[in-house]
């Protein structure tokens, strides 16, 4: 009864919010504030600036506006409402657990897509920390969707997104509360050639974000515990410091320090089976970890003559420390109140990588163009001492990885364009002799039908490197397999799009298969999951709709269809070489956004239907669809203040946000509240 008064506030609120807006706004379209600014120019898909329209790929733009309008806190928040990508989180406002961040996966092909800020890669050990980004340093984030190895190399099998960062900077102050101990505080100062800011938001305790069987079993197989268990999450922590500097027209510098930290509690649910003499009851608490990842990312851009050129260094540490009140050894109660590797758990890592990229552009006449350049990236992987791992026990592995691309543009006539691509891709200086090397090709063509529409054909090669975390890392929750083997594959992608009147409409039918992808796999036997990566194979065959509306009186409206059958299968592994399913095949997104006068108002939502579990050793099984939703309401009293409210998970779902054999609930119905001061 309670949820159900608590559902039909949330909507007679928005439902009277809305209505307030619109009185408040009149009725003269002369007020109006556009929403939907979107921008008609995208770098990532060609390295080269492309109108949208002739772009031969899936593309989508997220503008400062939108970001603003829809409330986003972070750039995880940003994506998890796309069309096509589907979102994975561990708990509230997408706080890591550790190397277990939030990830956006494109068209079902998990943590393959490459992630990039302000177009250098920002990863570690093929992670990156989405939900740390603070939206309010977003300029618009470009995505491509479909391979773009031939252009960017490792990791875009599945696609690119690239998070721009504003330039310059404004003078404000934001505070802000709201419900779960939620708290926000940012400041940022600057000018059109220098911005510094820097935000921090915390959550205080939330309960029950995720539960599991609790299976303990010593080395010979003998039961020692078995029940199931709970876990809490409280002192989230995100950071965000962001320094910007326009050197001179043609070089630029960028500077991001981001940090998360969040403390996860493990408490035994139900007992099923003890040790006689262990006498363990359901309510005692079973570990306790605290996590931490901190990371900096410096880069130098240059652009003139035809020239564009990146320098750029990131280093990231992750770290997790708590006790074990329950030991995984024998099954009893933990006594020694000292930091012992049998009451202690703590892991250790560094990931650095820093690179140069180097890229001219070309121009033959009014009908041909090429753009060539060349990559070199340093990776240092560092598994640190920790409470059981002694110095000469510690893994350090690092390598380098090369590339020289190009790509030839060609057109033929004022209604056809094709584009050509190639890379070739390898590594040296593997500490291990695990060098790879890759060769990948790309064709694209482009039918002009007319000024407003056009047809595309993309056809991408796509490769993987396999990274050192998934070939040496061990601890007690990972195992090494240096005999993983780079992941490749093709795209193939037919489109259709159209600008026309109101309407921005796009249409694409995807077909994608990947030899070898590069998965973890996870053993349950233990009380704690043990995981190790393996190759398999993927497929995913799919159509993707979507419409955005410009419609009057100030509203705005997007939706956007996906249909898709995603399929894994692991060749060397018999109890899974059937093809078996993966994440959901239907998503609808959409929301509709309000914009005059003083008030600015966004409802968004995505729903992810038909889905499945895939545990790693089992057969994939039913799961509820998730549905997720947020509205954001902006007041702007005067040119200086702002007033805005944001609300999460609007029907107060219980929602499992992972697609494992793991289960991550959503986070219950919560608001934020933000006053902003600009001077």
């Amino acid at each position: 009864m309670k949820k159900q008064l608590l559902q039909t506030a949330v909507i007679t609120a928005i439902l009277s919010g809305v209505n307030g807006i619109v009185s408040a706004g009149g009725g003269q379209d002369a007020d109006v504030m556009p929403v939907y600014t979107l921008d008609d120019v995208i770098v990532t898909a060609q390295r080269v600036e492309t109108k949208e329209l002739d772009t031969p790929a899936s593309t989508t733009v997220i503008t400062r506006e939108e970001i603003a309008q829809s409330g986003a806190k972070s750039a995880a928040d940003v994506l998890s409402k796309v069309n096509g990508l589907t979102y994975k989180t561990f708990g509230p406002g997408g706080a890591s657990m550790g190397t277990m961040t939030n990830e956006v996966n494109i068209r079902g092909v998990e943590g393959d897509a490459l992630i990039l800020v302000n177009g250098n890669p920002v990863a570690w050990r093929g992670k990156y920390n989405l939900d740390a980004i603070a939206a309010e340093n977003i300029e618009r984030i470009e995505i491509v969707k479909g391979s773009s190895s031939v252009l960017y190399g490792s990791e875009a099998m599945s696609g690119v997104v690239n998070i721009i960062t504003k330039k310059g900077g404004e003078n404000s102050v934001t505070v802000g509360a709201g419900n779960f101990g939620q708290r926000a505080y940012g400041v940022s100062v600057g000018n059109e050639r220098f911005g510094l800011s820097y935000h921090v938001k915390r959550w205080g305790e939330v309960g029950r974000i995720s539960a599991s069987d609790l299976k303990l079993t010593n080395d010979s197989g003998t039961k020692l515990l078995f029940g199931e268990n709970h876990t809490d999450v409280d002192k989230v922590k995100k950071e965000d410091l962001a320094l910007n500097y326009r050197i001179s027209p043609s070089w630029d510098m960028v500077y991001h320090y981001y940090n998360t930290e969040a403390r996860y509690k493990r408490f035994i649910d139900r007992v099923d089976y003890t040790l006689p003499t262990a006498r363990i009851k359901a309510g005692e608490p079973y570990n306790t970890r605290m996590y931490e990842t901190d990371q900096h990312t410096m880069q130098l851009h240059y652009k003139a003559h035809d020239w564009k050129v990146d320098l750029y260094f990131n280093t990231t540490e992750s770290k997790g420390d708590g006790p074990t009140y329950i030991s995984q050894r024998t099954g009893r109660r933990t006594t020694s109140t000292q930091k012992t590797s049998a009451n202690w758990y703590q892991s250790r890592e560094r990931n650095r990588s820093y690179g140069v990229y180097a890229q001219h552009d070309w121009k033959f006449g009014e009908k041909s163009s090429l753009i060539a350049g060349m990559s070199l990236a340093r990776e240092d992987y560092r598994k640190l001492a920790t409470i059981s791992t002694a110095e000469k026990d510690t893994l350090h592995y690092a390598r380098n990885n090369w590339g020289l691309f190009a790509q030839w543009t060609q057109k033929f006539d004022e209604r056809n364009t094709g584009v050509f691509g190639m890379r070739e891709t390898w590594t040296t200086g593997e500490s291990n002799g695990s060098n790879f090397s890759n060769f990948s090709m790309a064709g694209q063509f482009l039918h002009k039908l007319d000024k407003e529409s056009s047809l595309y054909l993309n056809i991408a090669q796509s490769f993987k490197m396999p990274t050192f975390s998934q070939m040496y890392n061990s601890n007690d929750r990972a195992t090494p397999n240096p005999g993983l083997k780079p992941q490749t594959g093709v795209n193939y992608e037919i489109g259709w799009k159209k600008d026309h009147g109101a309407h921005r409409l796009r249409a694409a039918l995807f077909h994608m298969r990947i030899k070898d992808n590069i998965t973890a796999s996870v053993d349950k036997k233990t009380g704690s999951a043990v995981y190790t990566y393996v190759n398999e194979d993927f497929r995913n065959t799919g159509v993707e709709l979507s419409d955005t509306i410009t419609g009057k009186h100030g509203f705005t409206y997007n939706w956007g269809l996906t249909w898709q059958n995603p399929v894994s299968r692991k060749s060397g592994d018999a109890s899974k070489s059937y093809w078996d399913r993966k994440f959901g095949k239907i998503q609808l997104t959409g929301g509709i956004s309000y914009a005059r006068g003083k008030w600015t108002s966004a409802l968004s939502a995505s729903y992810l239907a038909d889905r499945v579990q895939t545990p790693s050793k089992e057969h994939s099984y039913a799961c509820k669809p998730y549905l997720l939703t947020s509205w954001n309401t902006t007041y702007r009293p005067d040119e200086h203040s702002e007033l805005s409210l944001l609300i999460d998970n609007l029907l107060d779902r219980e929602d499992n946000l992972g697609h494992s054999g793991s289960v991550y609930w959503s986070t219950p119905v919560n608001y934020m509240l933000n006053y902003t001061y600009r001077f």
